[in-house]
């Protein structure tokens, strides 16, 4: 059920390596060794090879270092945190610049606001040969940390393409059965299609879907649900939240590819939460028999005695799904297990986790994107809906951004470095901003000042001239004004 990782171009470095190691100790998480089996275990995952997750090839772990991942994940509630790539204790630190040499670097700025960083960096090693007491002269790293800390970028920045990941090819599997030996371990969920129509509010009849999730250890139903709309993402992390709240936070889960399983708002969910997510293969349902399996219950036996209702609404069908699922689905005796599912349940091992708060798990499904901030009104635009960034960032370029797509009412900003929550943004309001009420900017360095004409030559032409003309060569062209008769 191991998926190789894909390098992500658009994700943080220290998301992709905590990724890769999560996904190599995610299943000694989800299924916990006996005692004495640790080693073995390791020793299989320190056989195989994984991807890297910046170049793409393929690179192997130590036994010793796949032990390492897996006692700093073990017994912490966000282990994909855990795994992240430490922040250095310098970042967030403004760069050491000297004053004077500071102060060039930002007349040279105002003097020359489209300058690239380099041209910057070039120009101002020049300034300080010719005038030492300016210096010491910084590596270009530091330059660069200096114009960005302070707002002074470049006009235009260029947007980078993104390259797609290609189609892998179809390999034939063998199908064997499985089960996890602990509750759980391992969710499976889909959507399905009813075969019986319900009436609307709006008078229209429509074919509800079915969210079901099941426990693989016990088989039971975790959350049942009907909606009107066809699968989408909104309608499973709704569904899924309550699955979560109702029992436990479970160690990893078994979908197909669907747009709703593979969406960004819930891999990215997942990650957040600890989930390690497995995909069945294209055109391969039998990887989740346990799922269709349930569908054939729902069919029939539950939706049979619902054939007498003339009126079947969607509430009526939801409150009938719930009262089957509790009380008679979960109290059956399951033919494989021997026993119900709701006694294979309680005896455990249980290696879930306890739920979060409803904030936390509607924040956590979510996607990380890039915005770039209008300097004009301090705004960014997230599907077509422009939100009002606070003053007290203005002067980031670019920010990072927490977005559920179906619910534009808030986006959250972010830390890009550590992925903390910051401050919540919500929609720009024209009519509040009309009141002509503005308050005073807080001082964040030397603003740069009205455009005017530079003075003069830039020093690094100014020093490639002066070498030129200490050759003694003369100038390699002809003018193309003629004599006049006192040069004859």
């Amino acid at each position: 059920m191991s998926h190789p990782m894909k390098p992500d171009d658009g994700t943080p470095p220290r998301l992709r390596w905590a990724r890769l190691r999560f996904s190599i100790i995610g299943q000694l998480l989800a299924s916990p060794p006996e005692s004495g089996e640790l080693a073995a275990r390791i020793g299989e995952l320190a056989s195989k090879s994984w991807t890297h997750p910046t170049t793409g090839e393929a690179i192997r772990f130590s036994a010793k270092t796949i032990e390492r991942m897996y006692y700093v994940a073990r017994g912490e509630a966000d282990p994909l945190r855990a795994l992240e790539r430490k922040v250095p204790k310098h970042a967030g630190t403004h760069p050491s610049v000297s004053p004077a040499l500071a102060a060039a670097l930002e007349r040279q700025y105002r003097d020359h606001p489209r300058w690239s960083y380099m041209l910057h960096y070039d120009n101002l090693a020049v300034l300080v040969k010719e005038e030492p007491s300016i210096g010491p002269m910084v590596a270009y790293p530091t330059v660069c940390r200096f114009l960005k800390d302070h707002g002074l970028v470049k006009v235009r920045v260029r947007r980078r393409e993104r390259d797609k990941d290609g189609v892998a090819a179809m390999v034939p599997r063998e199908t064997r059965s499985f089960e996890v030996a602990h509750v759980n371990a391992l969710w499976h969920f889909d959507f399905h299609e009813g075969k019986r129509q319900v009436l609307t509010a709006q008078g229209e009849r429509k074919r509800p879907y079915l969210l079901g999730i099941l426990d693989d250890c016990s088989r039971l139903c975790c959350h049942a649900q009907w909606y009107e709309d066809k699968d989408n993402t909104d309608n499973f992390v709704h569904g899924f939240c309550q699955a979560i709240q109702k029992r436990k936070l479970p160690r990893a889960t078994l979908s197909d590819n669907g747009s709703p399983m593979i969406a960004a708002e819930t891999r990215e969910g997942f990650e957040r939460l600890g989930i390690v997510q497995y995909l069945t293969l294209p055109n391969s349902p039998q990887q989740n028999a346990k799922q269709e399996n349930f569908w054939t219950r729902i069919e029939g036996r539950l939706m049979p005695m619902l054939e007498g209702e003339p009126v079947l609404t969607l509430d009526l069908l939801n409150t009938a799904t719930q009262a089957w699922v509790e009380q008679e689905y979960h109290r059956t005796v399951h033919s494989e297990l021997g026993k119900t599912p709701l006694e294979r349940y309680l005896e455990g091992p249980d290696v879930g986790r306890d739920s979060q708060s409803s904030d936390a798990l509607r924040r956590a499904f979510r996607m990380e994107v890039t915005r770039t901030q209008r300097r004009s009104d301090g705004t960014v635009t997230v599907e077509g809906v422009r939100f009002e960034v606070p003053s007290a960032y203005r002067t980031l370029r670019q920010v990072r951004l927490r977005v559920a797509r179906w619910d534009l009412s808030s986006v959250d900003l972010v830390d890009p470095r550590t992925g903390q929550h910051l401050v919540t943004l919500v929609p720009l309001d024209k009519v509040k901003n009309a009141d002509r009420a503005r308050r005073v900017l807080g001082h964040v360095s030397t603003p740069p000042g009205p455009s005017h004409k530079p003075a003069g030559i830039a020093p690094l032409l100014r020093e490639l001239m002066a070498e030129y003309a200490a050759t003694g060569l003369p100038p390699a062209y002809l003018s193309k004004n003629k004599p006049t008769d006192e040069e004859d």
